[in-house]
């Protein structure tokens, strides 16, 4: 995991999740921080355990600690974050220590974390899954305003 303690240290990256809360700062529902980037690792790395995949650990981190990294973008230039993120990715995994072939696959994972296709690869699957799961609904002021859910449906608790 030394690769990923790089990355949460790395200037750039507190400078994206800095730039997320300042345009996130009047934002009602979740929020696209570090704590919802380790939800999502942490869901990611269970669901890999649970079908038995076999993705590296800081592979599968690192995916998810960078997956929303372009959220600023989409809110003040309207770019889809996940191309946004993708791009903003590559200096980040280069400086940490990922090679050519590691980023490709993490950079992947990014841009696929918003839709889910049976063809794509597997990481793209459990980042996808857990960005989706790690929502703390439960406790949510705002869940009946949010549009993941029908009129009178109540979240539940999977992870």
């Amino acid at each position: 995991m030394e690769r990923v303690n790089k990355i949460i240290k790395n200037k750039k990256y507190i400078y994206y999740l800095n730039k997320n809360a300042a345009a996130e700062k009047d934002r009602i529902f979740c929020h696209h921080d570090l704590q919802h980037a380790l939800d999502v690792a942490r869901i990611a790395y269970i669901l890999s355990l649970e079908e038995k995949l076999s993705i590296k650990k800081d592979i599968i981190y690192a995916a998810a600690l960078l997956h929303d990294i372009g959220r600023w973008k989409e809110y003040l230039e309207g770019i889809d974050h996940a191309f946004a993120g993708a791009k903003l990715a590559k200096e980040l995994l280069e400086s940490s220590g990922f090679d050519h072939i590691e980023q490709a696959l993490i950079q992947e994972a990014i841009k696929n974390h918003r839709r889910y296709d049976s063809k794509n690869h597997p990481l793209d699957k459990i980042i996808y899954k857990g960005d989706k799961l790690s929502r703390p609904c439960i406790k949510c002021r705002a869940v009946d305003q949010c549009k993941r859910f029908d009129v009178g449906k109540t979240p539940k608790l999977y992870y």
